[in-house]
């Protein structure tokens, strides 16, 4: 089956002294980082998407700043796929589909931040546009949120998210992807 990579948002804002730190953010990148070595050394494709914002009013992402770079822990090589977005959606307005139908994708890995926004927008979308959706639960992240004077702590928050997504897809830790996928390679 042709799978894909995307690594959505790791982008250093997300991280200690960015501006819109998460919660563990080095940990899933970590994660991230396992996923994205399996598909470089097999030779598989993966692209980074990266959020630029355009908001006039946009507090993080904001271009030409370093926040918006993205993070060393996953990061980008020269002549790899990079997708700019400016939403939370990576297919919206991007040529994300079109690269994913050049590489004959059936099957897309996600992984990435934040949890309850761009990983949720384009898991939902990705399973909608007909791609079979496995995501990296432990390479996510996520923050408190807070709602009606109540605030929602980072591990509920995603893990409420993830328990949604299970709807649209396989919801998996980075060792259940990489494990299933080796298990493909030796059984073609």
């Amino acid at each position: 089956m042709h799978t894909a990579l995307l690594i959505i948002d790791i982008q250093n804002d997300y991280f200690p002294g960015g501006k819109m730190e998460l919660v563990e953010p080095l940990a899933a990148a970590k994660r991230a980082y396992g996923l994205l070595q399996c598909f470089r050394e097999s030779g598989g494709q993966h692209v980074h998407i990266q959020h630029v914002a355009t908001r006039p009013d946009a507090t993080f992402f904001i271009p030409g700043d370093r926040g918006t770079d993205i993070h060393d822990a996953v990061a980008h090589f020269e002549g790899e796929p990079l997708i700019q977005k400016h939403y939370p959606n990576a297919f919206r307005e991007t040529r994300l589909l079109d690269l994913l139908y050049d590489w004959e994708t059936e099957r897309v890995v996600i992984c990435g931040m934040m949890t309850h926004m761009c990983v949720d927008a384009t898991a939902r979308a990705a399973a909608d546009l007909g791609f079979q959706v496995i995501v990296a639960s432990d390479a996510c992240a996520s923050r408190d949120l807070a709602f009606d004077g109540t605030t929602i702590p980072a591990d509920h928050v995603h893990k409420a998210f993830l328990a949604a997504l299970k709807s649209y897809g396989q919801v998996l830790t980075a060792e259940e992807i990489l494990t299933h996928l080796a298990a493909e390679r030796a059984n073609p």
